[in-house]
């Protein structure tokens, strides 16, 4: 599978990848869905709906705390790194369900963050915007930031009832539309709509390798291959076998 893998790169042009939590959880970061995940030990309903954070936006903010604390926390392993230097045989954009920020971190010049990014803040009432980094040192010590409106601000992200920004699904249809080649790295594709560009790519006429240690949706009937390995054990393989 890594061989013929190593074929499809080297032949197919442009190449983009979709990734999702499988990239980010081999970090430290918890996943939402599946043992372990947030979903666990925070009601989505109660903590992470657009609702819910107008009603009550400190019982929100306890969910937030956690997750800013882990991101900056985290670092880019290598398997980040090694899509940043894909980008020099065909890699145009990386699409990512994962609201961490690493693959900007990582390098990578064209990212697509479906869901948005935890690494700014907004104010939902007048609009402004700031890094996460300017408020990180009253987020550890559990104060809610406010903006200069009075208002609580939050993490610059998709919760749900919330659509995702027009132009932000735009490039990502664009992008699969496009391509010849989708890695899906790392996702159960079960969240839509990033789940349905696997389908666009393949219909298109793309081939879509699918690395994921799991079975998914995508298995053995939208992706041609699967490679039932890591993300980061078979980028590693894929590096080492395009460098030799």
């Amino acid at each position: 599978m890594i061989e013929e893998l190593v074929r499809l790169i080297e032949d197919s042009e442009p190449i983009v990848a979709l990734t999702g939590a499988g990239m980010s959880v081999e970090c430290g970061i918890a996943p939402f869905r599946g043992e372990g995940g947030l979903w666990d030990k925070f009601d989505p309903e109660e903590y992470a709906q657009a609702t819910a954070f107008r009603n009550d936006p400190l019982k929100s903010w306890e969910l937030f705390k956690l997750q800013i604390e882990e991101v900056f926390r985290a670092e880019p392993h290598a398997g980040y790194d090694i899509l940043v230097d894909l980008e020099e045989i065909g890699l145009n954009s990386v699409i990512t369900q994962n609201v961490d920020g690493l693959h900007l971190r990582a390098g990578s010049s064209d990212v697509i963050q479906l869901h948005g990014t935890l690494s700014t803040l907004r104010c939902d009432k007048c609009g402004y915007q700031q890094d996460t980094k300017d408020h990180i040192d009253e987020i550890l010590e559990n104060q809610v930031p406010k903006c200069n409106c009075g208002s609580y601000l939050r993490p610059d992200v998709v919760l749900f009832g919330e659509p995702l920004p027009f132009d932000t699904i735009d490039r990502a249809l664009k992008s699969s539309k496009d391509c010849v080649l989708m890695l899906v790295i790392g996702t159960s594709s079960v969240v839509y709509p990033a789940a349905s560009l696997p389908v666009l790519a393949r219909n298109e006429g793309a081939t879509v390798v699918e690395i994921n240690p799991s079975r998914t949706a995508l298995t053995g009937h939208i992706a041609h291959i699967t490679v039932h390995r890591g993300a980061l054990e078979t980028l590693t393989l894929l590096k080492d076998m395009l460098n030799s």
